[in-house]
C-alpha cells in the first residue's frame, strides 16, 4: 500500500497565489466586460533587454550547429557565467564570492525551498513574519513543524515584523538553528542595513546557526549605503548561504535562471557536533536532483554583464521603481500609510481593515488585483502588498481606479 507524507495535510488548502488566481478567475467570469488590472503577482511585464535577447538567439543557433551543439553542461553551470556573477554581483562589492562557489539554478525560489533537505529534521526554525510562503511550506513538507493553529504553525519561531521594527525584525534572544532573511524584503519592501545585517551575523556565529539570505530584488537597491549582499558583512562566508535571480533583474521570470552562493567555508555541524562543510554537500543535492539550466538561457544571462547588458537591466529597474514610487504617493495621499517602492518594486500598505476583505473591495469594485497581507502571515493581517510589476499607463489607470473607490 503506497502512502502519503502525511505532512502534507498540514499545508493550508490552498496556497496564496493559487488563491488569488481562483478569486480572480471567478470574477472574471461574472463580470467579462471589466478590464482588470494585475498588481498582485510579482511578475514581470516589459520584454526581455536587447542584449540579452540577442544572445539568447545567439545560444539557440549554436545548438543548431554540429560544431556548436551542446548536450548535458555542468549541473552548477557553465563557467562562463558563473565568473561573469562571482565578478560583477560580488567582487565589485567588495565581497569574497568564487565562481566555484556558485550554484546556477532555475529558480531563486526552488533554491530557498530545496536547500532545507539537507538539514536534519529536529532543527529549530525562524521565519519573518509576513513571510514568503515558500520558506515555511517546505519545511512543513519535511515535518519540522506541528499543526497549523491560530495563523501560524507549531514548532516554528516567527520572527515578527512590524511598523515598530520598520519591519526589520532583530536577532531573538532565543537559539536558532537555521534562519531566512529576505532583502529587499517580500512582501513589506523593508530594506537591512549593514548594522542590521552584522548582529545577524553574530548572532549565526554565536549560536552555530545558518542564515538563507533571500537576494532576488537587491537590483533594485538605489541607497549606495545599503548592502546588496550579505557577503559585504564580515564574516558572512562561513554563516550564509544566498540565493538571487534573473527574473526581476532582467525579466526572467518566463526564462528560468537563478542561482545560489555556497562558499566553501560556510558550515554546519552532524550530530557530534563536529563541523560540516555544506559547499560538498549542497554540490551533491544540486548534481543529483538537476540536469542544469539550458545553454541558450545561461547564454543570456550572462549578457547582463556586459555594458549594453548593464544599462539595460538598470533601466528595466529603474521603470519599475518609477511604478512603484507612484503607487506608494498616491497610497500616502489617500491616508494609508505604506512602507517600501523605494529600494524594492513592492508598497506595503496598511488598509486598517481585514486583509482579504480589502482585497476582495478592489477587485470588486475597482477591478484592480493586489495581495492580501495576511496571506504571508499573522502580522501581514491588515496589510496588503502592491506590486510595480506592470506597464506604466495600466498602474497609472489603476490608481484612478482605487482613488475612486477610496478617495
Amino acid at each position: 500500500m503506497i502512502k502519503i507524507n502525511s505532512n502534507y495535510a498540514k499545508l493550508q488548502s490552498s496556497y496564496l497565489f493559487s488563491t488569488i488566481a481562483k478569486k480572480v478567475s471567478e470574477f472574471e467570469k461574472t463580470n467579462p466586460d471589466k478590464k482588470i488590472i494585475r498588481l498582485g503577482i510579482g511578475d514581470v511585464t516589459l520584454p526581455l533587454p536587447g542584449a540579452c535577447l540577442s544572445a539568447f538567439h545567439e545560444g539557440v543557433d549554436e545548438m543548431g550547429k554540429a560544431e556548436t551543439f551542446r548536450g548535458y553542461g555542468p549541473e552548477q553551470g557553465y563557467e562562463f557565467l558563473r565568473s561573469a556573477i562571482a565578478v560583477n554581483d560580488f567582487k565589485r562589492l567588495g565581497a569574497d564570492v568564487e565562481a566555484d562557489e556558485i550554484f546556477v539554478s532555475d529558480g531563486a525560489k526552488c533554491d530557498t525551498g530545496n536547500l532545507q533537505e539537507i538539514f536534519a529534521g529536529d532543527i529549530a526554525i525562524g521565519v519573518p513574519d509576513p513571510v514568503y510562503p515558500v520558506y515555511v511550506d517546505t519545511n512543513v513538507m519535511a515535518g519540522r513543524t506541528g499543526i497549523f493553529r491560530d495563523g501560524r504553525y507549531e514548532g516554528l519561531y516567527y520572527l515578527e515584523s512590524t511598523e515598530k521594527n520598520k519591519f526589520v525584525p532583530a536577532p531573538p534572544d532565543r537559539p536558532l538553528d537555521l534562519v531566512y532573511l529576505c532583502f529587499p524584503n517580500n512582501p513589506t519592501g523593508a530594506t537591512a542595513t549593514k548594522a542590521e545585517l552584522a548582529a545577524w551575523v553574530e548572532y549565526a556565529h554565536r549560536h552555530k546557526a545558518l542564515i538563507i539570505f533571500d537576494a532576488a530584488y537587491e537590483s533594485f537597491i538605489r541607497d549606495k549605503n545599503l548592502p546588496r549582499s550579505i557577503y559585504e558583512i564580515p564574516g558572512a562566508r562561513e554563516v550564509a548561504v544566498e540565493s538571487r535571480s534573473f527574473s526581476k533583474t532582467a525579466g526572467f521570470t518566463g526564462v528560468r535562471c537563478a542561482y545560489t552562493v555556497v562558499p566553501k567555508d560556510c558550515r554546519a555541524f552532524d550530530a557530534a557536533g563536529n563541523i560540516e562543510k555544506l559547499h560538498p554537500l549542497w554540490n551533491r543535492r544540486h548534481t543529483t536532483k538537476f540536469n542544469g539550466v539550458s545553454y541558450p538561457v545561461q547564454k543570456a544571462a550572462a549578457a547582463v554583464y556586459t555594458e549594453e547588458g548593464r544599462k539595460q537591466t538598470r533601466e528595466l529597474s529603474d521603470y519599475y521603481l518609477g511604478n512603484a514610487r507612484l503607487i506608494r504617493e498616491n497610497m500616502l495621499s489617500l491616508g494609508f500609510p505604506a512602507t517600501g517602492g523605494d529600494n524594492s518594486p513592492y508598497i506595503w500598505v496598511r488598509t486598517g481593515s481585514d486583509s482579504w476583505e480589502f482585497f476582495d473591495m478592489l477587485l470588486s469594485k475597482a477591478a484592480v488585483v493586489t495581495t492580501p497581507g495576511s496571506g504571508f502571515g499573522r502580522c501581514g493581517e491588515g496589510y496588503i502588498r502592491i506590486s510595480a510589476f506592470n506597464h506604466r499607463e495600466k498602474v497609472v489607470e489603476a490608481l484612478e481606479r482605487i482613488k475612486q473607490v477610496l478617495g
